[in-house]
């Protein structure tokens, strides 16, 4: 397979199927040849040597060996499935469908297929600052985490002029599945798992029905809490995560977006120093270009080209994520009741995948 390049089809030609196509090609060894999106007429152009067709199943008519997922969330797992079937490594963006069934269906097909890559699109991770305050937080140097205050909001869950989003039975969830999840995956890789939650979740003002707002405290078993704020009511659009160690802090601020509202991604190491009364020595990072949709795709290819498994991305660490997006809406027992949500898998789902 090193010698050849890979052929690639996007399922999903909007702004982040256009995206995933845009650093595919920086690749030597990725090829896209067909691409499909159900707003293309029966007969649609988009360029030369690329074909493109109005749905899924012509897509995966033509041969490929990587398949990017880039739909709704109710058609995310779907598709994921139909590219596994016919033999192709599945890349798909989060969430990895509308609720733990979608994901759990997902994986029981992959266990058939075990010599196919699937991998999900949890792109935060690749961002430099993430992978920095990762570094660090391994490193030990400014001891062990002990809290963190997580903010992520925007001023309305409509975007790229569609609605499924607000729809609870296409998108499963609102502003918490949709882009909170990133929040809760940067918690879960920095914390680790967390066995206590409570939530409220709020509709009030959109009036969908999904929510506008989550707000979270959770802890792990070892005592690290976290709170979280999902907003779709964040008229400024904002990212911020503090996270508190023993011997420092790291404050991470904005984050760099194809629609550059989030303000300059920056990283601030605070070193909390005996006597410094309360203002202590700081150093701030600024990054200036997002490499984090290239990066991941090279290494998406890596694991392809030359039969790694995935880490990041893998199913098992989506299922893991998309389980703590539950357990938050589940943890308000109103919001539990009100859409007849859970958390929880049946045994003979669980024993499907184990």
């Amino acid at each position: 397979m090193q010698n050849r390049k890979l052929r690639v089809g996007i399922a999903g030609y909007g702004t982040v199927g256009k995206i995933r196509h845009r650093f595919a090609k920086e690749h030597p060894q990725l090829n896209v040849v067909a691409v499909c999106d159900q707003t293309f007429p029966e007969f649609h152009e988009c360029h030369q040597e690329v074909q493109c067709f109005s749905s899924y199943r012509q897509l995966l008519e033509v041969p490929l060996d990587i398949l990017f997922v880039c739909l709704p969330n109710y058609l995310s797992p779907e598709v994921t499935i139909a590219g596994l079937e016919k033999g192709s490594h599945v890349f798909c963006e989060k969430p990895p469908g509308r609720d733990l069934k979608d994901i759990v269906n997902v994986m029981v097909c992959e266990k058939r297929y075990p010599k196919q890559k699937l991998m999900f699109g949890f792109n935060h991770r690749y961002h430099h600052s993430i992978q920095d305050a990762l570094r660090i937080i391994k490193s030990g140097s400014l001891g062990k985490v002990m809290n963190m205050r997580g903010i992520y909001g925007k001023s309305k869950i409509i975007r790229f002029d569609s609605d499924w989003r607000t729809k609870r039975h296409l998108a499963g969830g609102g502003i918490l599945l949709d882009q909170g999840i990133h929040l809760v995956d940067m918690m879960r890789l920095f914390a680790g798992e967390f066995s206590e939650i409570s939530s409220f979740i709020s509709n009030d003002f959109w009036k969908h029905d999904v929510e506008d707002d989550a707000y979270a405290l959770m802890r792990t078993p070892t005592g690290v809490v976290a709170m979280l704020h999902s907003s779709a009511t964040q008229w400024r659009h904002r990212f911020q995560l503090d996270i508190t160690l023993t011997k420092g802090a790291i404050i991470l601020s904005g984050i760099l977006s194809s629609t550059k509202s989030y303000g300059a991604e920056t990283m601030t190491v605070v070193y909390a120093e005996e006597n410094d009364e309360g203002d202590p020595r700081e150093h701030m990072t600024r990054y200036n270009k997002d490499h984090s949709w290239k990066r991941e795709i090279f290494d998406f290819a890596e694991l392809v080209l030359n039969d790694k498994p995935v880490t990041y991305g893998s199913s098992g660490e989506a299922f893991k994520t998309m389980e703590l997006v539950y357990r938050i809406y589940c943890a308000d027992s109103t919001w539990k009741k009100k859409y007849n949500l859970t958390s929880q898998i049946s045994k003979t789902m669980l024993e499907e995948i184990l």
